[in-house]
């Protein structure tokens, strides 16, 4: 991931170097300028001066010519050696050249000549040195053309240089110039792509979150394509949303299955008219029935009033499985009591998993279930197995018939979230009225890793199966 500031800081980089490779150009050809003129002007004013002390050294020696003392030689020899030092730097500052070469020989020739000439003089040969003298003479106007036609020469080749030089500046000023316009004309385009691709992605979280702040949690997520901090701005946004919706939905379903229960308690409250009157009451019929000999009727009346008791009471009360088994156990004698022979009710139960909790009233309505959609309609032979037994971490609870069974459709029918009329009027008789629905409902409130699933095929019967968890509540 390229963080922004990254990104802001490669960007100035890349603009501070190409500035710096600009300036750097143009102070080069700036700097070769300069050292072309200062070059040229060292090199004309070496000519001027060798022309001016070829001029001193012929005075010095006419003077010496006119009056042959001791200082006026000293001065000649003094002019002499620096007009010969003047033309030692200009064989060694200068490129080699045929005019370079004449030029240093003519001035060792107008020394020569003026050496003889003061031979001469010594000599007091006066045709002599009055020979050499004018040869002098000579060659120094010689000198003066040709110091003239050297600068001349150099002014010329200086020039061209110069033109040559003053393109190229004049290049390097127009290329930096371009340079500069394209930096410009960058930096506007790389300020818009970089503002745009920010306030875009913003433009999107803050759009996605007013429509959350409305209560449209079906908003797509927002997707960005770049790799910085505003991707994992817009993801975390996104899974914010996720987790958003998802405790929404579980607090809709948590309110829905509470408000199911809440009612469920108003209509067993509906359904309990003076409870301790009518317990009283039962109870005293069945003493009644064991004292005059009816032992079954006392047995029976005791059934209902125990699950009379039971059912009325608060669904959301402690239970553990062997309180429904009793429950159960109850509700079958009762229809017992009524099929007779009809039925037969079988019970395979793993004591170690009877302290199993479980949410209230869970087995008598699947038990209710298996009379009514079973074996009511059967004439003999209908047969209810109970089995529980413990599978790894869970507690497996089967409750099986041997009844008509049922199709997909019937099933569906069965554990839908809306009880249909005619149902609830198939329902009537029994004790609870509570259907497959809630009870899966329940069993998903006790605990979400309960579950409950429904086997059938029609003409074999029935198979309903629970999972419960070994652990305790979480409701």
């Amino acid at each position: 991931m390229i963080k922004i500031r990254t990104k802001l800081l490669m960007y100035f980089l890349a603009v501070l170097s190409l500035v710096i490779v600009i300036i750097f150009v143009q102070e080069k050809s700036t700097q070769r300028m300069v050292t072309l003129q200062d070059e040229s002007s060292e090199h004309n004013y070496m000519l001027n001066e060798i022309t001016n002390q070829t001029d001193q050294v012929f005075q010095s020696l006419q003077i010496y010519v006119h009056e042959p003392t001791e200082d006026n030689l000293a001065f000649y020899q003094k002019d002499s050696q620096a007009l010969a030092s003047l033309q030692a730097q200009f064989n060694s500052a200068t490129e080699t050249s045929t005019a370079k070469e004449n030029y240093y020989h003519m001035l060792s020739s107008f020394l020569e000549l003026t050496d003889k000439t003061v031979e001469g003089v010594q000599q007091e040969d006066i045709d002599r040195y009055s020979a050499y003298l004018n040869e002098a003479d000579d060659t120094a106007t010689y000198i003066h053309e040709k110091t003239l036609e050297l600068i001349n020469q150099e002014l010329s080749r200086y020039q061209n240089i110069l033109v040559l030089e003053d393109q190229r500046v004049t290049y390097t000023k127009n290329m930096g110039t371009s340079i500069f316009i394209a930096i410009i004309i960058g930096s506007l385009l790389f300020a818009l792509w970089f503002s745009n691709g920010i306030t875009k992605v913003i433009d999107k979280l803050t759009n996605a979150a007013k429509e959350i702040s409305q209560g449209n949690y079906s908003v797509a997520d927002v997707e960005v394509e770049q790799n910085d901090e505003l991707n994992l701005l817009t993801q975390t946004f996104n899974q914010m949303k996720l987790n958003i919706v998802e405790a929404f939905r579980e607090m809709k379903e948590k309110a829905r299955l509470r408000q199911l229960l809440k009612e469920m308690e108003l209509k067993s409250l509906q359904n309990q008219i003076n409870p301790h009157f009518l317990f009283n009451t039962l109870n005293t019929v069945s003493k009644l029935a064991y004292i005059e000999g009816a032992e079954r009727t006392s047995d029976l009346i005791s059934a209902v009033s125990a699950l009379l008791r039971y059912n009325i009471g608060s669904l959301d009360r402690e239970t553990y499985l062997k309180d429904e088994v009793n429950i159960v156990n109850e509700y079958f004698f009762i229809q017992q009591t009524r099929f007779r022979d009809r039925v037969t009710f079988h019970q395979e139960i793993d004591e170690s998993c009877l302290l199993t909790p479980i949410p209230c009233l869970t087995l008598q309505p699947i038990m209710e279930n298996a009379f009514m959609h079973g074996i009511e309609e059967m004439a003999e032979g209908a047969t209810i197995m109970l089995r529980i037994s413990p599978v790894d971490d869970m507690v497996q609870i089967d409750i099986t018939d041997n009844g008509v069974g049922m199709d997909q459709q019937t099933i569906d029918q069965l554990i839908q979230k809306e009880e249909k009329k005619e149902s609830e009027q198939q329902r009537k008789g029994h004790s609870t009225g509570i259907g497959m629905r809630n009870v899966m409902d329940r069993l998903h409130l006790f605990h979400p890793d309960s579950q409950l699933s429904i086997e059938s095929e029609v003409g074999k019967g029935t198979t309903v199966t629970i999972l419960l968890p070994k652990g305790g509540i979480i409701w």
